[in-house]
């Protein structure tokens, strides 16, 4: 075979795999599509329900705070009205946030076959026991997500609202937050904090690949721990506690992603043996 037919199969192949990888996209985008479409139906449950629940005195979160506050002697997260409005300033402003609201709920609600569609492109280049051993993939990364979003939402949202919503530089000063400022915060939180999850995912790859290995995990896990402070500083108010129990659950992440490290070198080891 000629120089220029070799060339012509793999520029063939290149474009084949690039049209599989836009079918792959053209189908996630339709799934986010059209359960964002559902979200948009839903309004009500959504906004009244979801995005302005963290609002409200009556979130489950406030009434466990404000018990365990009580317990020691404290009044903290105990109250009846969040001292603060959300108004919209422009004319498409609320359907605005109703668009982009939707389709993140749509994401949210589609990333297990967002996923799966990632997976199917990515699983052919790889070797019979990598497919293998990454069985599983999609159920843990999408619980993973899904815990993630669920923490963001019920810790990590109430704690900032209660404290950027309360906080006053002077009592002449009323807070009307903005509809777009408001949405912003809990997305944020809330996509935020199932991105931050998947960190066992993450670590797990990267171990296949050979760019982390359980020995660096250990080396820089102090390193690791002031960038979880910070994480947990930017996407939580600036007090201790809120950051405490932000980065909690964070560091025993990162605990289990040098388990997970340790448990793919091992297999690694073992396999080399066996065909050795």
């Amino acid at each position: 075979m000629s120089e220029a037919a070799k060339n012509s199969d793999k520029e063939m192949s290149f474009l084949d795999h690039l049209e599989e990888l836009r079918w792959h996209l053209i189908r996630s985008t339709i799934a986010v599509v059209l359960l964002a479409t559902v979200a948009f139906i839903f309004k009500d449950f959504i906004f009244d329900q979801l995005i302005f629940g963290p609002k409200k005195a009556s979130f489950p979160t406030y009434k466990l705070l404000c018990k365990s506050a009580q317990m020691l002697g404290f009044d903290s997260f105990c109250f009846t009205e969040l001292p603060f409005r959300v108004q919209s300033r422009t004319m498409a402003g609320q359907f605005s946030a109703h668009i982009w609201t939707s389709i993140t709920a749509g994401f949210i609600l589609a990333f297990p076959y967002v996923l799966n569609e990632f997976w199917r492109f990515v699983s052919p280049g790889l070797r019979s026991n990598e497919r293998r051993s990454a069985r599983g993939f999609i159920i843990v990364a999408s619980l993973l997500f899904f815990i993630g979003v669920l923490f963001g939402y019920y810790v990590v949202t109430p704690l900032s609202i209660n404290f950027l919503g309360t906080y006053q530089v002077s009592d002449q000063v009323f807070n009307d937050f903005d509809l777009s400022s408001y949405i912003g915060l809990v997305r944020a939180c809330a996509l935020s904090s199932g991105l931050i999850f998947e960190l066992p995912i993450i670590i797990y790859f990267l171990t296949k690949v050979g760019l982390v290995t359980p020995q660096f995990l250990r080396k820089y896990r102090k390193f690791a721990l002031v960038i979880v402070l910070i994480i947990s500083a930017i996407i939580t108010p600036p007090d201790i506690a809120s950051q405490i129990i932000v980065a909690v659950p964070v560091v025993i992440l990162y605990e289990i992603s040098i388990f997970i490290s340790k448990a793919v070198i091992k297999r690694q080891n073992k396999e080399a043996k066996t065909h050795g």
